[in-house]
C-alpha cells in the first residue's frame, strides 16, 4: 500500500498523523496469533473456522447489529465483552446460527467453552461470531473439530493472517485484509484487521463481521471510543442492499505489545488521536473493500451530500440515495437519471429547498437549482461505466457534508441471492 492512502472521501477520515500501509492483516500488530481451517461447514470445502488469540485477556471492545432478531453468538459476545476485555474470537462461516432457539444459544456457548479449554482461559474471555445461512442448526461436530484444528494451527505469519481472513468469508469474492502503522514519538503502533461481507449490508453498528487488532496499549475505554468512532464514520456509512444482518459484529483488541509502548493509553493521552486515526483508517479500507465486493456489483459508488443544514441531514440524504434500488439500477444501466436522486432526497427527511438543489453525476452537472441542465447523455454513460463513480448533491442551505458508499444493483445480485441456499 502507498504512504497514507486516502481510501474514503476526506469527510470520512481526517488523518492528522502519518499513516503507512503495511501487510499482515490481523497479525500485523504484535501480540496476536490466528488460524483459519476447513471444518466441512461449507459445502465447498473451503476454510470456515477461524480463531484469533491475543495470548491473554486484553482490553477489547465490540459493536453489534441492532437487528432485533440478533443471533445467539451476538448475545453471547455482548456479555463477554461487557467488562472491556477478551482474549480471543472464534468465528465460523457457512452457518449464521441465527433463529435457532435454545439450541443455537447452547451451541454459541459451547463454541466459547471449547476455545477456552483449548487456550486455557475462561469462556467469557472468548467472543463468538457466526455468518452464513439463517435458520439452520450448527453442525457442531464439524465446528468442534474445526476449533480443535484451529487452536493447534495458531501462528503469527502473514499466511496465518490470510487463512483467518479466508475462513470468515461467505459470498465474498476476495479476502479483506488491511493494516497500517502510525508513529507517535519514538514508538510505532500497528493496527490490522480482516472483514467479510458482500451482501446483507446496511449496518446499524458496523457491518457483517470485522475484527481489528492493535499493539497499542489502549485501555478498555479507549478501545471502545476508537472503535465506535471508527465504525460510525466508515462501516455505518456503507450499503449494498439496505438489509442489516442478524449477525453483524465489529471488534477491536489491544495487546499493548508494541516495543517501547507505555503501560496504557487513555482517551486523554496525547498518543490516543494517532492510534484512533489508525483504527479509523483500517476500518475505512475494509469498509470500502466490502462495498467494492458487493454481490454482483460492477461499480463502487460514492454518494456525497454537501451544503446540508446538519451532518444528520447530509447523512440521511446520502443514505436515501445510496439505498434506492432505482438509483442503483440506474448506475448499472449507465443512466445519469438525476430524477431518481431528487426523489430519494425528497423522501429522506432532510431539510430540502427544491429550488436550491444541484446534482452532479460523475463530474457531469445534470441538475442545477432544482431544474434540468442539458448534458451529453453519451458522455455521461461513458463516465458511469467506470469502476468507481461519484455522485454529488449540493443542497445549498448549510455547511454540513456526509458521504455514503454503495454499489450498483445488477442481474448477478438477483442470481446470487435467488440461489443462496441451493
Amino acid at each position: 500500500m502507498a504512504e497514507d492512502p486516502v481510501t474514503f472521501p476526506s469527510s470520512y477520515i481526517a488523518v492528522k498523523h502519518s499513516l503507512t500501509g503495511c501487510g499482515g492483516g490481523i497479525l500485523a500488530p504484535a501480540g496476536f496469533a490466528a488460524a483459519g481451517v476447513s471444518a466441512g461447514i461449507k459445502r465447498s470445502g473451503r476454510r470456515d473456522v477461524c480463531v484469533i488469540d491475543a495470548g491473554r485477556p486484553v482490553p477489547a471492545a465490540a459493536v453489534f447489529t441492532l437487528n432485533t432478531m440478533a443471533a445467539p453468538p451476538v448475545a453471547w459476545s455482548r456479555e463477554a465483552v461487557a467488562d472491556g476485555h477478551l482474549r480471543a474470537w472464534v468465528v465460523n462461516a457457512g452457518n449464521a446460527n441465527a433463529c435457532t432457539g435454545e439450541q443455537g444459544a447452547a451451541d454459541a456457548d459451547r463454541m466459547a467453552e471449547e476455545v477456552a479449554a483449548a487456550l486455557g482461559c475462561e469462556p467469557y474471555d472468548v467472543g463468538v461470531a457466526s455468518t452464513g445461512v439463517i435458520g439452520v442448526p450448527l453442525p457442531m461436530e464439524a465446528v468442534s473439530a474445526g476449533i480443535s484444528a484451529a487452536a493447534r494451527a495458531l501462528g503469527s505469519t502473514d499466511a496465518h493472517a490470510a487463512d483467518a481472513a479466508a475462513a470468515i468469508m461467505t459470498t465474498d469474492t476476495f479476502a479483506k485484509e488491511a493494516a497500517c502503522v502510525v508513529q507517535v514519538g519514538e514508538v510505532r503502533y500497528t493496527v490490522g484487521g480482516i472483514a467479510k461481507g458482500s451482501g446483507m449490508i446496511m449496518p446499524n453498528m458496523a457491518t457483517m463481521l470485522a475484527f481489528l487488532a492493535t499493539d497499542a496499549p489502549l485501555d478498555a475505554t479507549a478501545c471502545r471510543a476508537a472503535l465506535t468512532s471508527a465504525a460510525d464514520a466508515t462501516f455505518n456509512r456503507i450499503t449494498v442492499d439496505g438489509d442489516t444482518s442478524t449477525n453483524d459484529t465489529c471488534a477491536l483488541m489491544a495487546s499493548g505489545a508494541a516495543p517501547g509502548a507505555p503501560a496504557a493509553i487513555t482517551v486523554d493521552d496525547s498518543a490516543y488521536p494517532a492510534v484512533a486515526a489508525a483504527v479509523r483508517h483500517v476500518c475505512a479500507t475494509l469498509a470500502r473493500m466490502i462495498v467494492r465486493d458487493g454481490e454482483g456489483a460492477t461499480t463502487l459508488v460514492s454518494v456525497t451530500v454537501r451544503g446540508a443544514a446538519s451532518e444528520v441531514d447530509a447523512e440521511d440524504a446520502a443514505r436515501a440515495i445510496a439505498i434506492s434500488p432505482l438509483f442503483k439500477t440506474a448506475i448499472f444501466g449507465r443512466d445519469a437519471n438525476w430524477g431518481r436522486v431528487a426523489m430519494a432526497i425528497g423522501n429522506s427527511g432532510a431539510m430540502i429547498d427544491p429550488a436550491l438543489v444541484d446534482i452532479v453525476f460523475a463530474g457531469i452537472v445534470t441538475c442545477e437549482r432544482g431544474q434540468a441542465v442539458a448534458f451529453d447523455e453519451a458522455a455521461a454513460a461513458e463516465a458511469l461505466a467506470a469502476d468507481e463513480v461519484e455522485v454529488v448533491v449540493d443542497l445549498n442551505i448549510g455547511d454540513a457534508e456526509a458521504t455514503v458508499l454503495t454499489c450498483d444493483l445488477t442481474y448477478e445480485y438477483v442470481h446470487i441471492n435467488g440461489e443462496y441456499r441451493t
